[in-house]
């Protein structure tokens, strides 16, 4: 079978990001033949050597697209365009696919699929890995409402068209069906399907007693309790909440240190704080394959999202790289990431937005280290069983299988 994948972002283990489709893809080329559409975005920002860009016997095709979070929306806008065009391009000369696989984020990469689908008469799976255009637009991404009605528009023809959807949390799949309800013919609920994020297994093993105490000596923590953010340090994961949580727990649990790592909006005022504060430390973006140490170094991690409905679907690659180390985490959502810490006994939860509330609950779970070791088992045991990869892409495979098939 020939799969023709569309996808914006392409990242491998080397990199500062998840992985999510470098796994699936390495499975899937095993067995078929698998094209990728992509751009050369993240392969600059390697931090090491130790993947190939793509797995083996992936056919690659990839624009030079510029691309950075601190982008403004107009240049953005610009570089989804710029993609999508390309994308349309190449799908029309590459050897005609038996299924098409178009990936969102952004929108324009899973429209760009659909009309390859259509013209070369081919079925398509649409994976929604955020919620778009809900979630620009909750952002103040899109004020003008014209344009907000044409991209609502577009996503709703999107999950007409497409064969299958996948979503990465049972929350998006219960929007994308309430948005199938209401479109003008029938909408079959049954063609979406819930594929969690997933954390890699093999990835996850190489945090070691000795990885993990070697960070402790270079980054001077040990006698320390660490609680851990690893990711964007975007606007929606409200990097202020932390950093006023951290001052709040300081008094009550001065041998804790709160750990960020990654980049983005917020660099300055995180590199503010950690100058005022030493129990503030700022490391920079690590590749995938060693991040796993530093969630397996924490006590507690963290998975922060504004007050927003539409991030309650969220499904954050933090949340399963924790757990699977055995690291509990505390989540903000009142969505299903807040249903599946309370119902496997592995994390907490915290009101969005409300550093008091976070801070205190952090210093009652931090004074009941046996609750904590426990936490962290549960999340072990439920992660091996719900969250690998291998798993999920022997799914994603049977989900393109049946598109092609027509079933």
């Amino acid at each position: 079978m020939h799969i023709a994948v569309f996808s914006q972002y392409h990242t491998n283990p080397d990199c500062p990001a998840t992985s999510r489709h470098y796994s699936l893809l390495a499975q899937l080329a095993r067995h078929h033949h698998v094209t990728l559409i992509t751009t050369r975005t993240w392969e600059r920002q390697r931090l090491t050597q130790e993947f190939a860009w793509v797995p083996e016997g992936v056919e690659l095709h990839a624009a030079d697209v510029p691309y950075e979070n601190r982008m403004g929306v107009a240049r953005r806008g610009l570089a989804f365009a710029q993609y999508a065009a390309y994308a349309v391009r190449q799908g029309l000369r590459i050897a005609r696919p038996d299924v098409i696989w178009g990936i969102s984020t952004p929108l324009t990469a899973a429209w760009a699929a659909a009309q390859v689908a259509r013209w070369r008469r081919v079925p398509w799976v649409f994976e929604v890995q955020d919620l778009w255009p809900s979630f620009p637009i909750a952002m103040g991404a899109v004020p003008n409402r014209l344009a907000q009605q044409q991209l609502f528009r577009m996503e709703a023809r999107l999950y007409k068209q497409a064969t299958s959807i996948v979503t990465l949390s049972p929350d998006m799949t219960e929007y994308v069906q309430a948005v199938g309800k209401k479109l003008p013919r029938s909408f079959d609920s049954q063609k979406v399907f819930t594929l969690l994020n997933g954390t890699d297994l093999e990835l996850a093993a190489r945090a070691t007693n000795e990885t993990v105490e070697a960070l402790r000596r270079d980054w001077q923590l040990q006698g320390k309790r660490v609680v851990l953010y690893a990711g964007t340090f975007g606007r929606a994961n409200d990097i202020p909440l932390l950093l006023e949580a951290a001052v709040l727990l300081a008094p009550t649990c001065p041998d804790v240190a709160w750990v960020f790592i990654g980049h983005g909006y917020f660099d300055d005022q995180l590199a503010q704080a950690a100058a005022r504060h030493p129990f503030i430390r700022v490391v920079p973006p690590q590749p995938r394959h060693a991040v796993f140490s530093w969630f397996r170094l924490a006590t507690i991690s963290v998975a922060p999202f504004l007050g927003l409905p539409v991030l309650d679907a969220n499904s954050p690659a933090k949340f399963y790289d924790s757990l699977v180390v055995g690291t509990p985490v505390v989540v903000t959502n009142p969505g299903w990431t807040k249903r599946f810490v309370e119902q496997h006994c592995c994390g907490w939860y915290s009101p969005a937005s409300d550093a008091p509330a976070l801070a205190q609950l952090l210093a009652q779970v931090l004074a009941n280290s046996t609750q904590v070791l426990a936490a962290g088992e549960q999340g072990k045991i439920v992660a091996r069983l719900e969250f690998d990869r291998q798993l999920i892409g022997a799914r994603m495979q049977q989900i393109l299988q049946s598109a092609a098939k027509g079933q």
